[in-house]
């Protein structure tokens, strides 16, 4: 099973990306825990939530390990925990820059910031997301995975991807 891993700043389509790519390539896709994680913690993340959201989307994405399906489409990954942790705490439980580490990945689509804000009660960063792009890019290229930025609207943006995926086949 190949796995692929879609990231970027808020509201960028990651989600739509996912559930269309599993679609299209008759896939399971793993959902950020995130978002269910937050809906129902009452209070604002801390720290130490974004290690519990670390080990609830690796078990997500373990759920799938003997599915005999070509690929899996994750819904982000701890690079983005890694990322928005360093963003909104300045440091990165040890925990999750160790499963960084040791996890592998086909490639990851990084979606491009040229899609309109939509807020919703879990966004947070508006005005940051070109910063926010720029560090998901640098690390995509400090680690050498393949990648792709993926752009357009629409029916544009998930040709985008689905070219790409059937490239790395």
């Amino acid at each position: 099973m190949k796995k692929i891993v879609i990231i970027g700043p808020e509201s960028t389509g990651k989600t739509t990306m996912a559930q269309q790519l599993a679609a299209h390539f008759q896939s399971p896709m793993v959902e950020e825990y995130a978002r269910a994680y937050i809906d129902h913690l009452g209070r604002p993340y801390n720290q130490q939530d974004l290690l519990e959201i670390a080990r609830g989307q690796l078990k997500n994405e373990d759920f799938f390990r003997n599915s005999t399906a070509p690929w899996l489409f994750c819904d982000t990954d701890l690079r983005v925990i890694k990322i928005w942790s360093n963003y909104k705490f300045s440091t990165v439980h040890p925990w999750i820059l160790e499963q960084i580490k040791i996890r592998t990945y086909k490639a990851y689509l990084l979606m491009n910031i040229d899609l309109p804000w939509e807020p919703d009660s879990q966004r947070e960063h508006p005005k940051d997301r070109q910063e926010i792009y720029d560090l998901y890019q640098a690390e995509l290229k400090s680690v050498g995975i393949p990648f792709a930025i993926i752009s357009g609207v629409k029916i544009e943006r998930s040709k985008n991807a689905i070219d790409f995926i059937e490239r790395l086949a």
